[in-house]
């Protein structure tokens, strides 16, 4: 938890620094896809295991600040800036996944769409923030419109590619056959 807040304060910081946004922005666009998109098989065998204590914790805490990236950064950019919202954010977010998420996991079970859902509610955010950098907003300064369109658009795109991609991946998996053998004909009629 303190590495998350001092990720968070940190990320809310550099997003004061020019074409930063951008770069964010475009992350969190790749986390929404991401989201989309079926997760990949995983083994043990792939799992180096750590004998020593500090090698477990540098695992936890690496393994901890990749998967809180998401986090991060959407709190961060949904604050807009704001201190209060941005430790609201924080203090609402991080019980919520650590007390819920055998919940989420059972509703998404249930009900798949809420991963476009989050996959579409990352790209917005993301287009919010691209909006909001200084300089792609001086560029957008004579379109009005552009300040709402591009986040839609924006939330719209993560879920035409993540489903393309998931498309894609599908047509490529090879074709698993449930049988191993082959059964004759006289085999069926005993």
């Amino acid at each position: 938890i303190g590495l998350r807040v001092m990720l968070t304060f940190f990320a809310l910081e550099l997003l004061n620094l020019p074409f930063l946004k951008v770069g964010g922005a475009l992350l969190l666009l790749w986390i929404g896809i991401k989201l989309i998109l079926p997760e990949k098989e995983h083994s043990a065998e792939n799992v180096m295991a750590n004998t020593h204590l500090w090698g477990a914790v540098k695992t936890i805490i690496i393994a901890d600040f990749i998967m809180s990236l998401d986090n991060v950064l959407g709190v961060a950019a949904a604050a807009k800036g704001n201190a209060v919202l941005l430790v609201f954010g924080l203090l609402v977010s991080i019980p919520l996944i650590a007390l819920s998420s055998q919940l989420v996991l059972k509703l998404i079970d249930r009900f798949p769409f809420i991963i476009y859902a989050g996959g579409a509610l990352l790209g917005y955010v993301a287009g919010e923030l691209l909006v909001s950098d200084k300089y792609v907003a001086s560029l957008l300064e004579s379109m009005s419109a552009a300040h709402w369109l591009i986040p839609v658009i924006c939330a719209v795109f993560v879920v035409v590619v993540g489903i393309w991609l998931t498309a894609r991946i599908a047509v490529s998996r090879p074709v698993v056959t449930l049988l191993e053998g082959k059964v004759s004909a006289t085999d069926s009629k005993q």
